[in-house]
């Protein structure tokens, strides 16, 4: 039904409804002009018989607006103050409110459901509200056609729960097609080891992506600044391959990097998304630990994968079923290369020795036995967890343990 009386005044009503009654205009004009129907136009002709001298338009509300009661608006203000003391945190990595999360929490919590406008509304009547600072744009971006095409792999070290003693490091991979997050740990160092075990989980569970975009880290990248007039490089950028490049290169997964943290904005926003909401959640069930920060992390990724409507149009999770139904994949099933046997021996960290006239090799003071290798042959160390493998340069197994 047409508004009326916000797009016409009484009197252009009046005069158009008194020319069809006095034949001037025929009605299907007139319904144009006002955009009504049918039977609107009949029941305005009516009320106007009845009465031309009192005929309105104006609307009046036949019941009382719609109230939220006073135990919701306490929740509001609950949740608004508990957001304004973790901004004034400057330990916690938060700047802003976010009324999309205390819409959730106020559902899952409390039972009670309420409009994000509704939130906003009390919060800049409160005074908790703070305008979103101008984010600079980026020129750059990745655009993929299949999913496994590219997966974006990051860190983020912060402090994830105020009552941490510590900070933590987030550690996730999404495919950039459909925004699938493919793994996701919170850990409380950043190794290569611990880069290694998440391209083992993503290999073993989706198979092999086509390539993996990372920043310029030296977990993953080896690069050498100037030289000085005190130190002289003997190595310059990529001379050197870190312990992640080597696993990919023997997975044969391509590996791009990114040259600004811009350049990976489509894995900097998830990042956005998990860290607002884990941080929230912890100050308000008081987590104080990594194992129950994991939980919160597992059910905040659960609900983007599986619920949250991307900037896609879709639910990453159901995008991703979508287009590998498609046949629009690139993920190929991880097989192990030869001559290796095991997982452990491609996902393992690395290093080399040189085997002296004694027959042996030292690793951080640990001294082997090797036999069966020529003095000075080159073996290859492959390391996992407590256990460990040595090769020689033909990849043979000569120690294991």
């Amino acid at each position: 039904m047409a508004q009326l009386h916000k797009n016409f005044t009484e009197h252009q009503v009046k005069e158009l409804i008194y020319r069809y009654m006095a034949k001037e205009i025929e009605r299907s004009y007139i319904q144009e002009i006002l955009r009504i129907k049918k039977t609107r136009f009949f029941a305005l002709v009516k009320k106007y018989r009845k009465d031309p001298e009192s005929f309105s338009i104006e609307y009046k509300r036949k019941k009382a607006s719609r109230k939220i009661s006073k135990d919701i608006e306490d929740s509001i203000m609950k949740e608004l103050k508990i957001e304004k003391r973790l901004i004034a945190d400057p330990e916690v990595p938060l700047r802003s409110y976010n009324y999309s999360y205390i819409k959730d929490r106020l559902l899952s919590g409390y039972d009670q459901k309420v409009s994000t406008p509704t939130i906003i509304d009390r919060a800049k009547k409160g005074g908790f509200y703070l305008k979103k600072p101008k984010r600079k744009t980026h020129d750059r971006e990745v655009l993929t056609n299949y999913v496994g095409e590219l997966i974006q792999h990051d860190s983020s070290h912060h402090r994830f729960s105020p009552y941490a003693c510590s900070k933590w490091y987030l550690i996730t991979s999404i495919d950039d097609c459909s925004r699938f997050l493919l793994y996701y740990k919170l850990t409380e160092r950043e190794t290569s080891w611990a880069h290694i075990e998440a391209l083992e989980e993503v290999a073993l569970k989706y198979g092999l992506a086509y390539s993996y975009y990372v920043d310029c880290h030296s977990i993953f990248r080896f690069v050498q600044g100037r030289d000085s007039f005190w130190r002289k490089h003997y190595k310059v950028t990529d001379e050197t391959d870190p312990q992640v490049k080597q696993v990919l290169d023997d997975l044969r997964v391509k590996l791009i990097y990114a040259l600004s943290a811009q350049a990976k904005g489509k894995i900097e926003r998830p990042y956005g998304w998990l860290q607002d909401r884990i941080v929230r959640t912890c100050a308000r069930e008081g987590i104080d630990n990594i194992i129950d920060g994991n939980k919160v992390l597992e059910a905040e990724a659960a609900r983007y994968n599986y619920k949250q409507v991307h900037s896609t149009g879709e639910v990453p999770y159901y995008r991703l079923k979508r287009l590998t139904g498609e046949g629009k994949s690139l993920f190929r099933k991880f097989v192990v290369p030869a001559p290796y046997t095991s997982t452990k021996d491609v996902f393992a960290l690395r290093d080399e020795r040189i085997v002296n006239p004694y027959r042996k090799i030292s690793f951080n003071k640990l001294v082997i036995n090797i036999t069966g290798v020529p003095i000075r042959d080159r073996v290859s160390l492959r390391m996992y967890c407590s256990r460990s493998k040595i090769r020689n340069g033909r990849n043979q197994v000569l120690v294991q343990g």
